[in-house]
């Protein structure tokens, strides 16, 4: 545990952690520096002079707060009349030139320029000459959008790409009020990460070319979830918003921090899955090819089991550990086979060392904490003889052509659960609709062996079971899903006395061999 100093803050007496600088140390606090330069991912700039604070007999008298360490017994000053005073100046030299187009900027709402304006200054413009004229709309590539105008030129993007992709495509150029960001001529944004620097604008000046004038910032619900496009789990905020009548829609991901998993970004192909939430949904179940209500399809599911001899169960390296349980449960009960086979989620290479990893499944280190076999043989072997195989959402088509696919159930009745349409929900005898992870709460396991609870934040006008509840109707009961996590508390020592609502929002970190623990 870090290090407590004691300083003071106004003259209030404030414990903050030793080695931070002042922005960051007395954040944590609840006291706020404004600042627009300033990023604790990218370090200190000190160009937008918004953080300047005074320290009370101190040499010198005035600081950049994010440049200057916290010190015991250190005298701050924000309410000063000469610090109001500088803040105020900075802000008046911030909007000389920047254009009033709020009620059609994307960030409006979520602006800094916006909140400091209504608490530091709030005073009339006293310009009488006309604004500098800067480009707008400018394409950056990597579907991030340019308006000059806006810009502060704080710098956080140019060191974005500097620092963290070190890619170095972004740069500014020329100086005063000429000043502005721009890319390289000919080298447009060419990183997997591009659309961070959306994250990092503190005004409207970078944008999503996918998010632009889609929905206004503060109709949108914010909900924490978990990205399910790789094996890392980045933490995302999910927002979403319900038109009157209309169902819950997804309008964009964006990153959530977590310093053990992802640090302050995510990925652009994480970010933009969150499109495969709102599109390409099977929605209505179906009973050889026909469309069919849900509990009739279950029903059907119910036939099917009580004919067949051999039953092969498949799961998703992307369904929740409780789910899997489920589904383990309910095999071991049956005398059915399990599988956790999915070798079509690995795409070698891919990984990039930092976020992205070639593994393309939410929570295959939960198929091997729960002991599932995932072996192809194993799969194959059991598929030979499987007069019935019930596929949990597991896209088979990324493991094989489809012909050869074709070929490999030929002969084999199919029962599908997924959340998505699919050639091989096409193909199914049965394909039963579920919800997707936006839409249930559960538990994953990422690559680091870090265990993460992520809650429901979609509702839908009719919604669809998730997958436990899918396991237990082929009983006709009702999943159980407290009991489901207490069952898995049982077999993971690192959940041992905790609910879903006990864990730690940053994950647990399972030991090594804790997989050595649970009972395959």
């Amino acid at each position: 545990m870090a290090d407590k100093i004691t300083l003071f803050v106004n003259g209030v007496e404030v414990e903050v952690e030793s080695g931070k600088n002042l922005i960051d140390a007395v954040a944590a606090a609840g006291i706020e520096i404004p600042h627009l330069c300033y990023h604790p991912a990218l370090g200190a700039d000190g160009n937008c002079r918004m953080c300047l604070v005074g320290i009370e007999d101190g040499r010198p008298p005035l600081v950049p707060a994010c440049k200057t360490p916290a010190q015991a017994g250190m005298k701050v000053l924000l309410d000063a009349a000469h610090i109001k005073k500088i803040q105020h100046d900075v802000m008046e030299f911030e909007l000389i030139n920047h254009p009033i187009d709020c009620p059609i900027c994307d960030q409006a709402g979520e602006c800094k320029l916006q909140d400091y304006y209504m608490t530091y200054h709030g005073q009339p413009s006293r310009m009488t000459v006309p604004q500098v004229q800067k480009s707008k709309k400018l394409d950056f590539g990597c579907g991030v959008v340019h308006d000059q105008e806006r810009c502060v030129t704080c710098g956080r993007c140019v060191r974005f790409c500097r620092q963290i992709t070190k890619t170095g495509e972004l740069g500014i150029v020329n100086r005063s009020d000429q000043a502005r960001v721009t890319i390289f001529p000919g080298r447009p944004l060419n990183n997997r990460y591009a659309l961070n620097v959306v994250d990092l604008c503190p005004v409207g000046a970078m944008t999503s070319r996918d998010f632009r004038f889609q929905q206004r910032v503060w109709f949108l619900k914010k909900s924490p979830g978990i990205c399910h496009g790789c094996s890392k789990g980045c933490n995302i905020v999910i927002d979403h918003h319900r038109e009157k009548y209309a169902d819950d829609r997804i309008y964009r991901f964006r990153p959530r921090l977590n310093l053990q998993v992802n640090g302050y970004f995510i990925c652009d192909e994480g970010r933009l899955s969150y499109r495969r939430e709102n599109e390409g949904r099977l929605t209505v179940a179906r009973i050889g090819g026909q469309p069919a209500a849900v509990a009739d399809a279950l029903a059907a599911c119910r036939d099917e089991l009580q004919r067949a001899q051999k039953v092969v169960v498949l799961l998703s390296p992307s369904c929740s550990l409780e789910q899997m349980l489920a589904a383990r449960e309910w095999a071991a009960r049956h005398g059915a086979i399990l599988s956790g086979f999915s070798d079509g989620y690995l795409k070698p290479g891919d990984g990039d060392g930092y976020l992205i990893q070639d593994d393309k499944s939410a929570n295959r280190a939960g198929l091997l904490l729960l002991g599932i076999d995932c072996r192809r043989e194993t799969f194959l072997a059991a598929l030979a003889e499987a007069q019935l195989l019930i596929n949990c959402d597991n896209e088979l088509e990324r493991s094989f052509p489809l012909e050869e696919l074709q070929q490999l159930l030929m002969g084999i009745r199919t029962i599908l659960a997924t959340s998505h349409d699919s050639p091989c929900a096409a193909t199914a005898d049965i394909a039963v609709p579920v919800a997707s992870f936006s839409e249930y709460d559960g538990a994953v396991v990422n690559c680091d062996g870090i265990l993460q609870c992520f809650r429901k934040a979609v509702g839908k006008n009719e919604p669809l079971p998730d997958m436990a509840d899918f396991i237990a109707a082929l009983d006709g009961t009702a999943a159980d899903r407290a009991g489901l996590f207490t069952a898995l508390a049982a077999l993971i020592p690192a959940l041992a006395g905790q609910s879903a609502d006990t864990v730690p929002a940053q994950g647990l970190k399972l030991n090594e061999n804790e997989a050595a623990h649970v009972s395959a």
